[in-house]
């Protein structure tokens, strides 16, 4: 018989899976403008950008060749200080135009006065009216041209905003305090800023928490909770187990070869920075788990002896035992001597090694079955007398 003792073990109900370790903030930044990188900006120690700097919120990680966008930037100030001048021009216009309609209006009431009592001529009296209407109208194209200039300074100030946002973003700043995972540019290398921002830099803001980023089967994702304890190794350091807990399960799922898997996000703690982004995890979701259980090998859960192994008396265990081949109640069986003995028991956790008994007469030390090998008297003989085919015989006294 193949026996293995019930021992007492840690025991844990897990689901297995695969994952990526992944940073658990990323920023993008990218370049708002077209240009050529000229320099790169300094990190945390005063070295050089590059991969793996510590920078700063704030801290210029690349400049962007400004010549074009200063020109554009000096060209809306030269265009606003136009439109300040037309400004002060038409202000001007105004007073000019107010003046003459003054003079207009007085030229015109005294000709209504005077025309009636026949002291100024018909053509006169026409020359006066139309001198004052026409000063009214000059009054308001006057304050049209201001309004004029007043949209012209508008533009223009909106133009050099645009055209300083734009030497601006020659510049490019670190907008959080972090580590850079990725540089995607070389100094001389002209970036594109089209619908989408050009990808320059890639940042993690905070390396000391990760996540892994675990595909579960459709099967096993009813059982994952957030907050499920997990537990997770890495082909870089296999000799480490790192724990974790459920943080999200993502709704969107993925189809793979008829395969329906979802995304689950465990968080885990990397306050020593040993883990590194984006290694392999192999990943195992904590459903229950017991301390210093009793356990028994499936194997043993898996045996059934032949009825010419077992005494008489057990025959009714060993029918009993065929039906139950899953479930709770199970039957294992006990060396005895040179017999199996039957022991009836209830069953818990199973970790695909060894199963938890959770009730019956199964002591710590037992030897429990789980296989067993038919060897006739002759094959032992044999086997006890067989040698080395290489090796000499032995002398013997002749008979």
């Amino acid at each position: 018989y193949n026996t293995e003792p019930a021992i007492r073990a840690d025991i844990a109900s897990t689901i297995s899976a695969t994952g990526t370790v992944e940073p658990e903030e990323l920023v993008n930044v990218g370049a708002q403008v077209t240009g050529k990188i000229v320099s790169f900006g300094t990190d945390a120690d005063g070295k050089s950008v590059d991969y793996g700097s510590r920078v700063k919120a704030g801290a210029v990680l690349a400049n962007i060749d400004d010549a074009t966008y200063d020109a554009e930037v000096r060209s809306a100030k030269a265009a606003k200080q136009q439109a300040e001048a037309s400004i002060l021009s038409a202000q001007a216009n105004i007073k000019q135009a107010n003046a003459k309609l003054k003079l207009a209006e007085s030229n015109w009431k005294r000709a209504q006065r005077l025309f009636p009592q026949q002291a100024m001529a018909e053509s006169e009296y026409d020359d006066a009216q139309s001198e004052y209407f026409a000063a009214v109208a000059a009054v308001l194209v006057a304050e049209a041209s201001l309004a004029q200039a007043n949209a012209q300074l508008a533009t223009a100030e909106a133009s050099l905003d645009k055209a300083q946002r734009n030497l601006d973003y020659c510049v490019i700043s670190s907008p959080v305090d972090g580590v850079i995972i990725d540089r995607r540019v070389s100094i001389g290398q002209t970036v594109v800023s089209s619908m989408s921002a050009s990808s320059i830099f890639l940042i993690a803001k905070d390396l000391k928490k990760m996540q892994v980023w675990v595909s579960v089967n459709e099967a096993d994702v009813g059982s994952v909770r957030p907050g499920m304890p997990v537990t997770f190794t890495v082909d870089a350091f296999p000799d480490r187990t790192f724990q974790g807990e459920v943080y999200k399960i993502r709704l969107n799922a993925t189809m793979s070869q008829n395969v329906v898997t979802y995304v689950v996000e465990v968080s885990t703690d990397n306050s020593d920075g040993v883990l590194l982004p984006y290694l392999t995890a192999n990943v195992k979701f904590i459903k229950d788990s017991r301390k210093q259980a009793l356990t028994v090998p499936n194997a043993a859960l898996r045996y059934l002896p032949d009825a010419s192994q077992i005494r008489p008396e057990h025959q009714a265990a060993l029918t009993e035992a065929a039906g139950l081949r899953s479930g709770r109640e199970r039957i294992v069986w006990v060396r005895d001597g040179s017999w199996p003995r039957p022991e009836k028991i209830t069953v818990g956790l199973n970790d695909g090694i060894v199963t938890e008994v959770v009730s019956g007469n199964l002591k710590e030390g037992m030897e429990i079955i789980t296989g067993s090998t038919v060897v006739s008297a002759s094959e032992t003989a044999d086997a006890a007398n067989a040698g080395s085919p290489f090796l000499p015989k032995p002398p013997h006294r002749r008979k």
